[in-house]
């Protein structure tokens, strides 16, 4: 079939007088590289990285292809530059070498970089890519966003001005997750530390300001960054598939510096989760800094698959916990302080403050609606702020505050202490007596004070079945009717648990 379409284009151009049979040749013996490859290597792996594969030209043996991306020619090169020659030469003996290269944004058109005097010549071939050293412009696409706009098409979420490591507040429940931001932020020569560097923490705790802190400091010297929330990256990548250029979006992001990711536990979707786990691998593998915040530990993340929370967990991770009263009162006195610069009349008393810190517990964002508030009262009304005035602006802040958020790790943790086992006990399969009572009131108080299903908390003690869990919610149930004394004990944990 071959033979006889090369003699039906030989003659062809034999009757026009033109010596295009060359060119239309070396389309065709390229088309049957590809239909081989396509064979040989199956059809997901040659649409992933052969389809957009292009021919140039064939110079002095040697095939020029193109590909619209750096990523892709990096990954063709490394993985199955030897493949596409052999398929070549098995196809003509012409070609004895492969090269590729980057196909330029402005079009095939632009390609061969003539001057204006020159006038182009009937029937030449293209210039090599090896010859286009001069192209004036790389593909826009190859640039991270921050060296292009934030509206630029690589879909990075602003960093906040105001979130910086200066107007961070440290106090002991952060102190060692800012000195790991800081770390990070101040590597020196680029160097890459606690790699990924994880953070967790309950809402508004100020992970989410740590993370806009690095991305503000590396930034500032010169360092590719881009800030993603977990739904910002998910509708990029879906984005990408629908628009076929998700090889684009994968070569933008593993082509950075630091790559921050917020609120990680949303990410869903096993195809996006898969996508994450590569990326992660990639840049952790090319020495490149990842920071993650999430709510939560890498081992609790369990919509993650098992491989991604691994690599989360082999860096560093660590936990900011809740606000203490004495951090509280900082947080206050330096935002009354700041809007002070723009309401010089805005006072509020050592008492004052003191109330609020202690009254507001739950987080810092309650702080920044409790000092609104306060503004508000003063402005407004421009009567002065006392104990009563303050305690009726955050009336609604004190009794919403959220309970505190309870972990079956705590839970595990203390019932082991209060019974006088380890926390390895009450996961182990022993099945003594002085082991089975704590395990079954462990797994009642998880039930009770978690919004955890019954299958997730057997799988947090020791792969159990879901049935074995509701067996012993269903006898510690009992035992509380029926023993006062150990109602007395749980409603003591509950309490422990809660505070």
């Amino acid at each position: 079939m071959y033979r006889s379409e090369d003699h039906r284009t030989f003659a062809a151009a034999s009757e026009s007088g033109m010596e295009a049979s060359g060119e239309q040749t070396a389309a065709d013996v390229w088309a049957r590289v590809k239909r081989r490859l396509r064979a040989e290597l199956g059809e997901d792996i040659f649409a992933s990285w052969f389809g957009r594969l292009e021919l140039d030209s064939v110079v002095e043996g040697c095939a020029y292809l193109t590909v619209p991306t750096r990523f892709l020619k990096s990954w063709i090169e490394s993985h199955y530059a030897d493949r596409v020659l052999s398929v070549y030469r098995s196809e003509t003996p012409d070609v004895e070498r492969v090269s590729i290269g980057v196909r330029s944004t402005l079009g095939r058109e632009a390609t061969p970089q003539r001057r204006p005097s020159e006038a182009p010549r009937p029937n030449a071939a293209p210039m090599p890519m090896a010859t286009q050293a001069s192209e004036p412009k790389m593909p826009s696409m190859a640039l991270p966003q921050e060296e292009r706009g934030e509206n630029s098409d690589l879909g990075g979420a602003p960093l906040d001005p105001r979130l910086t490591f200066e107007s961070f507040i440290v106090g002991r429940s952060n102190a060692l997750a800012h000195a790991a931001a800081d770390r990070v932020a101040h590597a020196p020569n680029g160097q890459v530390i606690y790699n990924p560097l994880y953070l967790h923490a309950g809402v508004g705790l100020g992970k989410t300001h740590l993370l806009h802190a690095i991305g503000h400091e590396m930034r500032a010297q010169g360092r590719r960054v881009i800030y993603l929330t977990a739904d910002r990256f998910m509708y990029g990548f879906v984005a990408s598939l629908k628009a076929q250029t998700s090889l684009a979006f994968k070569e933008r992001l593993r082509g950075i510096d630091l790559l921050i990711i917020d609120d990680v536990q949303f990410i869903q979707g096993k195809q996006i989760q898969q996508e994450f786990g590569h990326t992660l691998n990639a840049l952790i593998d090319a020495g490149r800094q990842i920071v993650i915040a999430a709510d939560r530990p890498p081992a609790d993340l369990e919509n993650l698959d098992e491989r991604v929370r691994s690599r989360l967990a082999g860096g560093l991770v660590v936990e900011v916990t809740a606000l203490d009263e004495a951090l509280r009162t900082s947080i206050l006195s330096t935002r009354i302080e700041g809007l002070k610069t723009i309401h010089p009349t805005f006072e509020v008393g050592p008492n004052v403050i003191s109330y609020v810190a202690r009254s507001i517990t739950a987080n810092g964002r309650d702080l920044e609606g409790a000092v609104n508030r306060l503004l508000a009262h003063a402005t407004l009304t421009g009567s002065a702020i006392t104990l009563e005035t303050a305690e009726t602006a955050i009336r609604d802040l004190v009794r919403n505050r959220e309970p505190k958020r309870v972990k079956i790790e705590d839970i595990q943790k203390l019932v082991a202490s209060r019974y006088n086992v380890s926390r390895s006990d009450i996961l182990s399969e022993r099945r003594t007596a002085a082991v089975v009572r704590p395990r079954q009131i462990a797994m009642y108080l998880s039930k009770v004070l978690t919004l955890r299903s019954l299958p997730e908390i057997g799988r947090r003690f020791g792969g159990r079945d879901h049935t074995t869990v509701l067996h012993a919610v269903r006898k510690i149930e009992k035992a509380l009717g029926e023993d006062h004394a150990l109602s007395d004990e749980v409603e003591l944990l509950k309490r422990m648990l809660q505070e």
